[in-house]
């Protein structure tokens, strides 16, 4: 096993530092669709689950551009980054190394979560909170997707 067998752990790793609901809500997009993950976890099989996960996915993108929206940097928001990308990352590392998976997607989340709160902060003031949360969003749910997709149609 090579360190390369779990770069899309890492990227979904990313991806949550950014916007902590996406690595789920991309997940559950492809297990509604009937996709498989390469790494096994029941609970990625639940209805609710799936359903949940896209729920708060669609509410994160639509609260971030509120005023109010405090930032990703905070504990709870913190804590919300290492469990999406926790279960996100183990359920796209190969199976059998899931916790590995796990560990190195929320290694590159939370330190990420300051880099991109940065980069987020400079755009604000540049641009507004609402296109640069727009452009952002579209940014973070591409790559999301991305990792997903190709980690899943790897691994049919």
């Amino acid at each position: 096993m090579t360190i390369s067998g779990l770069l899309p752990s890492a990227l979904i790793g990313a991806v949550a530092s950014a916007r902590s609901m996406t690595p789920m809500a991309t997940i559950a997009t492809a297990r509604l669709a009937g996709r498989r993950t390469p790494g096994r976890l029941l609970l990625l099989d639940h209805p609710v689950f799936k359903l949940g996960a896209l729920a708060m996915g669609a509410l994160e993108l639509m609260g971030d551009k509120m005023k109010t929206a405090p930032d990703r940097t905070v504990f709870l928001g913190l804590l919300a980054r290492i469990a999406s990308a926790g279960i996100a990352g183990a359920a796209l590392a190969p199976r059998g190394r899931e916790r590995q998976g796990a560990a190195v997607a929320v290694a590159a989340a939370v330190p990420l979560a300051y880099l991109t709160l940065d980069g987020r902060k400079r755009a604000m003031s540049r641009i507004g909170q609402t296109r640069s949360g727009l452009i952002e969003d579209a940014l973070v749910v591409a790559a999301g997707a991305l990792t997903v997709a190709l980690t899943i149609d790897r691994n049919r």
